[in-house]
């Protein structure tokens, strides 16, 4: 549990300061382009990374995969050292203290977005639960083992949907200038509406189970892009590390509410039921779209 804690913990603190660092390096109107080509390669190693995994576990051992992997990670922070002394740097460097601000955070069209992106966060379920719902519907035909291969097998093509979207995603929100952003969240938004009210319903076919898996993958891969480059375009410089620590909360406690709900509907009411909240909280979501606006980003 331990090493598990501090992986989220260090995943907690890189997110959003990679984020922040990116929006640094990246022109303005380039930002679609850059979060879709970071979200393509992460939802790419959730695909190859597990089956290098598998792969390392089944020539070595266990230990030595894991000792392998280090390599990776060392490769990862070389390059972004390497990206930073890259950078321009400003040649009149203003000392300021650390401090998370959320006051300013909160204020003008990016409190907006930021509202808009917790009321669809409260009804973003884990892609684990995608995994438990098709377990759940297939094992009575094809029984308990076959069903959770099926499902996994649902899950890798989940992950290929978000690697293939998020690029073009990226693409789409820079050519539609301020409001691309908005408008590419909304449909990942509409996206995983229909794929959470689709698992809302019971069916024993997993050719019909892939369309709501394959819609979400598309879906992920146009929300996450276009929250990213939405909130750089909106915060202001000097609260972009702020800016992205918030949203990284809202993800990540959103996501938790979400899973405690939907956990909560389908124990105590039916599975059905559990599908069909997040479903619901898509279509508020979408009306909470209705009221942001990008543009430039506020004056502090």
């Amino acid at each position: 549990m331990e090493p598990c804690a501090g992986a989220w913990f260090a995943r907690g603190v890189r997110v959003p300061a990679r984020n922040a660092l990116l929006a640094d390096l990246v022109p303005a109107n380039a930002y679609g382009r850059a979060y879709g080509f970071e979200r393509a390669m992460d939802n790419l190693g959730a695909i190859g990374g597990p089956l290098l995994a598998l792969e390392l576990v089944a020539v070595f051992s266990v230990r030595t995969a894991i000792l392998i992997s280090v390599i990776p990670g060392i490769l990862a922070a070389l390059a972004i050292i390497y990206a930073i002394s890259r950078a321009a740097q400003p040649a009149v460097r203003e000392r300021v203290p650390i401090r998370l601000r959320i006051r300013p955070v909160l204020r003008g069209d990016l409190g907006r977005l930021l509202g808009a992106i917790t009321a669809f966060e409260v009804g973003n379920v884990a892609a684990t639960l995608l995994i438990l719902r098709a377990t759940e519907l297939l094992t009575p035909a094809h029984g308990i083992e076959a069903a959770t291969s099926i499902a996994l097998s649902l899950y890798v093509a989940y992950n290929i949907a978000a690697t293939l979207a998020s690029i073009p995603a990226g693409h789409t929100s820079d050519r539609l200038g301020k409001r691309g952003p908005v408008l590419v969240m909304t449909a990942g938004i509409t996206l995983f509406g229909i794929a959470y009210a689709a698992l809302a319903f019971d069916t024993v076919s997993y050719l019909l189970l892939a369309l709501p898996f394959i819609a979400a993958g598309l879906a992920i891969g146009c929300v996450e892009t276009a929250e990213h480059a939405a909130v750089a375009a909106l915060a202001p410089t000097d609260l972009r590390g702020s800016a992205f620590g918030l949203l990284a909360t809202v993800q990540s406690l959103g996501n938790f509410a979400a899973g405690a709900i939907a956990g909560l509907l389908w124990t105590l009411v039916s599975p059905n039921a559990a599908w069909a909240y997040p479903a619901a909280r898509m279509g508020i979501a979408l009306i909470g779209m209705l009221f942001t606006r990008t543009g430039r980003a506020a004056e502090v």
